[in-house]
């Protein structure tokens, strides 16, 4: 990565605490549990038909992967830190296995490290400098300091400062933010022209506000690119910082036309949630709208570690209230990870009687309303102190995903009573459950694995299911819908009270895997199951390549 003035002079501190002490070159041997490791990963090409795009639109492409690219840099800084000195030494495969997961530390095993020498992951990644306590961030009166665009550092003193994202990187964003202006000139759509626009000029200046209103403005373009400092998942010490990410789609038409009715039930579902009027008192914004892309290009956040195949953007609480959010299906990616994933995993823990039921219709749909889902509940505790993401901190994640997994699952559920969905309920509710499995495998780390593990086990206590002599699993489909339910009202409580306390207990109590359930996976993996996906991606792929 090549880093700017600023970068340069604040990042030795940083290294200091992620160097390790690694043999020479040739002195390293290849390991033999990082090739193994590898093979948790199913590689995937990600490409589509490209032939209905125009010239400009074929030419666009390889301009915003360059973007991309540099987002990808970008998030190695934030993750760890001097990606190239940290890779310096590594054999073949653990450079691999580094690329993956952004550093030397396991994503899907609970970020504990995989190279020898490594200290354990900072919960603030490279945000805030590693001896930073809680108490001393609170404690410090520095403007900006809860921002999601700022890093902490040190100064000569020792004294906490606060360093925006636009001025950390800023030779990177030049560069990046011209290039979106070169596109911007070659896209004929006037939503997608004015949205590369002014995602130009916020990278400049982490003033994101205006262009994601003109991204929620864009309806008819085929490309989209979703760029910047956008999810919080990676600041576990506080949840407020934003990482860097790209992903680059095309439009599936016929698919987006398939979901576009779902957005308008949105105020009717939020009424009709099973919690008390003042948790239920926000409006959804009423010009959310639901679409289905191929993805053709991951970068930084999103391609680290377990993959996204859906995207809920945009966060900034006010866009959604006044303008609702968009839900973007990756249907590609989502059709991987059921055909090499999902459905091996069914054959091994649900009952045969109940594996019938596992399709790729329901695991789209439950997937997708997931993100529809985000849109649900309330975005401010109800006490009107502030927003439930502040209030929660480094938990608001794990349980706003909670909430849209169970949320989605509800709302399937409500349209199918209200008719306006023809579906066998037993096909969502067993690949749901098949879902669980499939995301527990995520660890701990992540906050899609931590709902998981809670919705298991709340799940379990429930009777929502039961386990077979066989070690399968069968769904009692009533039981799960009252589970859902209840589980439906606690989530949207905590949000709405703003319960860190509560909400941390709950992750104490049922966001851990239990010895039986290990047992589960650990058949997976001798099954030689992919945990997940990574891709062979790029203008070759593409076929764009000169």
């Amino acid at each position: 990565m090549r880093l700017s003035s600023n970068l340069l002079v604040i990042s030795f501190g940083t290294l200091l605490f992620f160097q390790c002490n690694r043999p020479a070159k040739e002195e390293v041997q290849e390991n033999e549990q990082i090739k193994n490791k590898l093979e948790d990963y199913k590689e995937v090409r990600l490409t589509t038909d490209l032939s209905h795009l125009s010239e400009k639109q074929k030419a666009m492409i390889p301009k915003l992967i360059e973007v991309a690219k540099i987002m990808d840099e970008l998030f190695w800084y934030e993750a760890y830190g001097d990606k190239d000195a940290f890779l310096t030494g590594l054999t073949e495969a653990e450079m691999r296995y580094a690329a993956i997961n952004y550093g030397p530390w396991d994503r899907l095993n609970n970020n504990e490290p995989f190279l020898e020498g490594i200290k354990s992951k900072p919960e603030g990644a490279n945000f805030y400098p590693v001896d930073m306590t809680k108490s001393e961030f609170d404690k410090v009166d520095l403007p900006g300091k809860q921002s999601a665009y700022t890093f902490l550092r040190r100064d000569a003193e020792s004294e906490l400062y606060v360093i925006p994202y636009f001025e950390m990187f800023s030779d990177q964003v030049k560069k990046a933010s011209n290039i979106l202006k070169e596109c911007s000139e070659l896209a004929e759509d006037e939503g997608f022209k004015q949205y590369l626009s002014l995602r130009a000029d916020a990278l400049l200046n982490d003033e994101y506000q205006a262009s994601d209103m003109a991204w929620m403005d864009m309806k008819n373009n085929d490309i989209d690119f979703v760029v910047g400092p956008i999810e919080n998942y990676e600041d576990k010490l506080f949840g407020y910082k934003a990482a860097h990410e790209a992903y680059l789609l095309i439009k599936d038409k016929e698919w987006s036309e398939r979901l576009s009715q779902y957005a308008a039930y949105l105020p009717e579902l939020q009424q009709g949630l099973p919690v008390p009027v003042e948790y239920k008192a926000e409006e959804p914004g009423s010009d959310a709208d639901l679409n289905a892309y191929d993805v053709i290009y991951y970068a930084g956040d999103c391609n680290s570690g377990s993959k996204t195949i859906a995207i809920n953007l945009p966060n900034d609480e006010q866009v959604q209230l006044e303008k609702g959010s968009r839900r973007l299906q990756l249907k590609n990616a989502m059709r991987a990870k059921f055909d090499e994933i999902l459905v091996p995993i069914s054959k091994v823990l649900i009952s045969p009687e109940q594996q019938q039921f596992i399709t790729f219709d329901a695991f789209f749909g439950n997937t997708m309303f997931h993100e529809v889902a985000h849109g649900l509940g309330i975005k401010n505790t109800i006490d009107g102190v502030g927003t439930v993401r502040a209030a929660l901190k480094e938990h608001n994640s794990a349980l706003e995903e909670g909430k849209a997994d169970i949320l989605g699952l509800y709302m399937i559920t409500q349209l199918h009573e209200k008719g306006v969905i023809e579906v066998d309920l037993k096909e969502y509710y067993t690949t749901f459950m098949a879902g669980i499995f499939r995301s527990v495998r995520f660890g701990a780390a992540s906050s899609h694995g931590k709902a998981n593990m809670i919705r298991f086990n709340f799940f379990k206590e429930k009777e929502a299911f039961t386990k077979s002599e066989d070690g399968t699993y069968t769904v009692d489909y009533e039981k799960l819908q009252t589970a859902m339910n209840d589980l439906s009202k606690l989530i949207l409580t905590l949000q709405g009270d703003g319960d860190y306390a509560g909400v941390d207990a709950l992750v104490k109590e049922k966001g851990m895997i239990s010895e039986e359930l290990q047992s589960d996976l650990a058949r997976l993996e001798e099954e030689n199951i992919p945990v997940d996906i990574v891709f062979d991606q790029g203008i070759e792929v593409l076929g764009l390549s000169e």
